[in-house]
């Protein structure tokens, strides 16, 4: 047992200097602006962070667009607690623990027909590349092996994993590590300002943007592409929104071409879009799904992917009596805490009818958005579901350094914000009360008059 003092692990007793803020390399964060500035969390209660000066910061993004159903919620952490005492882990090959196969039931019941078997991982990154394997690993069991090639979209994102790096079109996420995975192409991305600025939810422009899936066919034949991948609505590029009917062309031209079509779901899923998936808010079904972030509403790190019937059933029927049927797994695939999370977060989700709230507050999240038109620096807002982008003029020269000072300046007022390049992106709790989004809207208005 521990000789340390339990007091000595408060919060009020850490000392955040640079010395001892040194070891954790962070993860997309400016290792030394942070550390010679720290910003650190230390409470989460409902909408909002304490940091650790007893600061109060709002939460206008969920953390990592993963707190869906709010902090603090005690539902999970009791059911984390009584499932760590009861079965702290369980070995995910060649055996089993009873609350793996509820969560993947209570999932697959959550997700559009037709799509009814889950194969769980631990983030979203994990998510896209199991789906991009069982992609190829499916069009080899059907005997269709020459189908290797991926199809991505251009600002995309797709997690950090080769595979998604490969398939995502984010510049800054690809050129530091090579070609990694080889046979990628993509799509064009779905936004124009010029034909969409100011659009509220879908824009009406751009569905024959789609049309290019055809070009890529003829160019390297449909026999050679196994997947296409995109997000419902592209989040962490700085929410770019599909336009009417952009994603039902892919979903026929895919078909037309026996391609799969996988949706990343991991941040439009569980209820962000005020449906169980994005899938179900366009009314366009893809063969996979991945998803993670709400999953678990960001206690325990978990993701998964939703898989059809259609395949499943092709791996059971192709493959031998007692064979593995997919050589793919983590040692923490559907670990038994991340699955406690899992269900006491689909029981909250349900009994407060959090997706159907979404869907009654989106109309005001909508206009509290679009009441930032003519603020200082603002050339265009977008905004879908609980979901919102305020795209700012970037400073000549300097990229992001605009949007940066804005996310600074918002900590500083109390609030959270998420920035990708100089686009700010807003999105919140489900829980989140009218009184909320105002302050959220207002801080803002206050942060970008102040900045230059």
């Amino acid at each position: 047992m521990s000789s340390i003092s339990p007091k000595s692990f408060e919060a009020t007793q850490f000392k955040p200097t640079p010395n001892n803020l040194e070891a954790f390399f962070m993860p997309f964060t400016s290792n030394r602006h942070f550390k010679a500035n720290p910003r650190l969390f230390v409470k989460a209660e409902g909408m909002h962070f304490t940091n650790i000066d007893g600061k109060q910061v709002l939460d206008a993004t969920a953390g990592l667009w993963c707190v869906n159903a709010g902090h603090g919620r005690r539902e999970i952490s009791e059911a984390v607690s009584h499932q760590i005492q009861e079965l702290d882990y369980s070995p995910p090959f060649q055996m089993g623990h009873p609350a793996a196969f509820e969560l993947a039931s209570r999932v697959a019941a959550l997700a559009p027909t037709g799509l009814d078997h889950v194969f769980f991982t631990n983030s979203g990154s994990e998510s896209v590349d199991t789906a991009l394997k069982i992609a190829l690993a499916y069009q080899r069991a059907k005997g269709q092996g020459t189908r290797t090639r991926l199809i991505g979209r251009e600002r995309g994102y797709h997690g950090v994993g080769f595979g998604g790096i490969s398939v995502g079109g984010m510049v800054n996420n690809r050129k530091w590590f090579g070609t990694a995975l080889g046979g990628i192409d993509h799509l064009p991305h779905t936004y124009n300002a010029k034909e969409m600025a100011y659009s509220k939810g879908q824009p009406a422009w751009g569905a024959h943007l789609a049309d290019d899936l055809e070009r890529l066919v003829a160019l390297h034949d449909a026999s050679s592409i196994a997947a296409v991948i995109v997000e419902p609505v592209a989040g962490s590029t700085g929410v770019l929104i599909p336009p009417k009917g952009y994603l039902e062309k892919l979903r026929e031209i895919c078909t037309k071409h026996g391609i799969l079509l996988i949706f990343d779901e991991v941040i439009c899923g569980f209820g962000r879009l005020g449906t169980n998936f994005g899938a179900d808010y366009f009314g366009v079904t893809p063969d996979l799904i991945t998803c993670a972030k709400g999953l678990t509403n960001g206690a325990i790190p978990m993701g998964g992917v939703i898989v059809s019937k259609q395949i499943y059933d092709t791996f059971m029927e192709t493959s031998a009596e007692n064979a593995i049927e997919l050589f793919h797994g983590y040692t923490y695939s559907a670990h038994p805490v991340a699955c406690a999370a899992g269900l006491a977060v689909l029981d909250i989700y349900k009994n407060e009818g959090l997706f159907d709230r979404v869907k009654e507050i989106t109309p005001y999240w909508e206009n509290a958005i679009h009441s930032l038109k003519g603020t200082r620096h603002v050339i265009d807002l977008r905004n879908i579901g609980l979901i919102g982008a305020i795209e700012l003029e970037s400073r000549p020269g300097k990229p992001g350094a605009r949007a940066m000072d804005a996310f600074l300046k918002a900590y500083e007022k109390g609030m959270l914000i998420r920035v990708t390049g100089d686009i700010i992106a807003m999105s919140p709790p489900f829980i989140v009360e009218k009184s909320h989004v105002d302050q959220a809207v207002s801080i803002l208005a206050d942060v970008l008059k102040s900045i230059d």
